[in-house]
């Protein structure tokens, strides 16, 4: 991708294995997903109809795939009846062109932002910063991480690896009147008052866009804090960066479609803020931008929609981070692109090529959480699977991981071989445990190397079926 990661150095094993050291990330990653699968599980329970919502959703987003050139054609007629302009940009680098152009135009200054996960995928901060445009990130997680020259680690929760009292010391640090307080709202306040005149002077608002509506030409923000309405409407230009894969065929088709991304995303019934955006000021408005530019970006998508459509239906909840056992314990930045977990390790091999993205795929466990989960139903542990397989066809496996192949698929082919196998080895895994688990596997470090490993229990699954007890 194109974002300015330098911070994020090495390979992926390299990130992981820092930070399943790092017991203070851990603490941050159980207190951020942990409430979210807790909201996000009472949720779904108060709606009996949550199942039924879900496959329509993922029926709305293939309708509009499906349908995606003649959509699209529609959203742009309407979008420039409103009055807006549209930019269509291929990739990562004619989106952010086209953003510093209209900057340098309206001869911006000051650009504030609402969180937009594009935007760190087509690298929009990095790109501001060269143009010499000053970005103040107006999203409270966005605006933690700006203070602490960091990237996002969450879609949705980008601070989800900073503690409420990290936070407390970088407002300390950084604000103007803010005093070493651990209280949400106080903390809260400090950035309110400390963003408040930045809303106000910038010349240009960034936003993202959660659904692009055919229908009217609109575009949907959906927000909790109340910045994203107060980084589009004051400034003169309001400037949006959406993904082509956001668009759906109807107003009320959007609305089906936020009732399961924000239960799936924080474990409400609605956010805060819906809004939809159509178009500049018009005459008689009391308030609203002079100019509204709308970014289309394709950066893969349109790869992507031959490759491996159902991932286009993605929402960006964040669900299958949140339920992710491997994201649980090394947080986002381990993964090293703008998307981490289970959607990332899926997509980012669109992005970066497949070759230095390959131990992504192998970062799951395959249990399919991820996809039970999901609130458009994608079949994120089928789509792991085919990019490991692409791997080793493409030859970009180590050779050891080729004959460690090799060797158990001749194993496990032959029965026999397989049960002699099993019980020459299983006695001995038995042997080095102690009370019930395995400290250090030789041969095999990197599965003791973080965790203990359960020693193996005295029946095998095969015995327990063949004896006709519950596996």
């Amino acid at each position: 991708m194109n974002a300015d990661r330098g911070e994020l150095a090495g390979t992926f094993k390299e990130r992981a294995r820092k930070a399943l050291g790092d017991a203070h990330l851990r603490v941050a990653l159980d207190r951020t997903t942990g409430n979210a699968r807790t909201k996000r599980a009472a949720a779904v329970a108060a709606w009996p109809d949550f199942d039924r919502a879900r496959a329509a959703a993922a029926a709305i987003k293939d309708h509009a795939l499906q349908n995606f050139p003649y959509y699209l054609e529609q959203f742009e007629r309407n979008a420039l009846a409103s009055g807006a302009r549209l930019h269509w940009a291929r990739d990562a680098k004619e989106a952010c062109a086209a953003v510093i152009k209209i900057c340098r135009e309206t001869r911006a200054k000051t650009v504030t932002r609402s969180k937009s996960m594009l935007g760190e995928e087509i690298g929009l901060p990095h790109a501001l910063a060269e143009a010499g445009v000053r970005r103040v990130e107006t999203d409270l997680a966005e605006h933690i991480i700006q203070l602490a020259g960091e990237t996002p680690s969450h879609i949705i929760w980008p601070a989800a690896h900073r503690t409420r009292e990290d936070v407390s010391k970088l407002f300390e640090k950084h604000h103007r009147d803010h005093l070493l307080l651990t209280e949400v709202e106080a903390m809260v306040d400090s950035a309110r008052r400390e963003l408040r005149d930045d809303f106000f002077s910038a010349d240009v608002g960034i936003s993202g866009a959660n659904f692009l509506v055919a229908e009217t030409g609109a575009i949907c923000t959906i927000t909790n804090e109340g910045n994203a309405e107060l980084t589009t409407t004051p400034p003169r230009v309001h400037i949006v960066t959406a993904g082509i894969e956001k668009i759906v065929a109807t107003t009320e088709h959007a609305l089906q479609l936020t009732r399961v991304l924000v239960r799936s995303a924080t474990g409400a019934d609605l956010t805060q803020y819906t809004t939809f955006h159509c178009g500049p000021k018009r005459a008689g408005d009391l308030d609203g931008p002079e100019e509204f530019h709308i970014v289309l970006v394709d950066h893969g998508r349109t790869q992507m929609l031959e490759d491996m459509p159902e991932m286009l239906r993605c929402l960006r909840c964040g669900a299958c981070l949140n339920h992710c056992v491997v994201y649980r314990k090394i947080g986002g930045h381990a993964y090293g692109g703008a998307y981490p977990g289970p959607m990332g390790s899926a997509i980012t091999p669109v992005f970066d090529g497949l070759e230095p993205s390959r131990d992504l795929p192998h970062a799951c466990t395959l249990n399919g959480h991820c996809k039970q989960v999901c609130p458009v139903d994608i079949p994120l542990p089928t789509i792991l699977r085919d990019w490991r397989a692409k791997s080793y066809r493409q030859g970009f496996e180590s050779r050891a991981v080729r004959l460690g192949l090799a060797l158990w698929a001749f194993i496990a082919s032959k029965p026999a071989l397989y049960r002699a196998a099993l019980a020459v080895a299983l006695p001995l895994l038995r042997r080095r445990g102690k009370d019930g688990w395995i400290s250090a596997l030789p041969f095999a470090p990197g599965w003791t190397e973080s965790r203990d490993f359960p020693a193996p229990p005295e029946k095998t699954f095969l015995a327990r079926i063949a004896s006709g007890e519950e596996a």
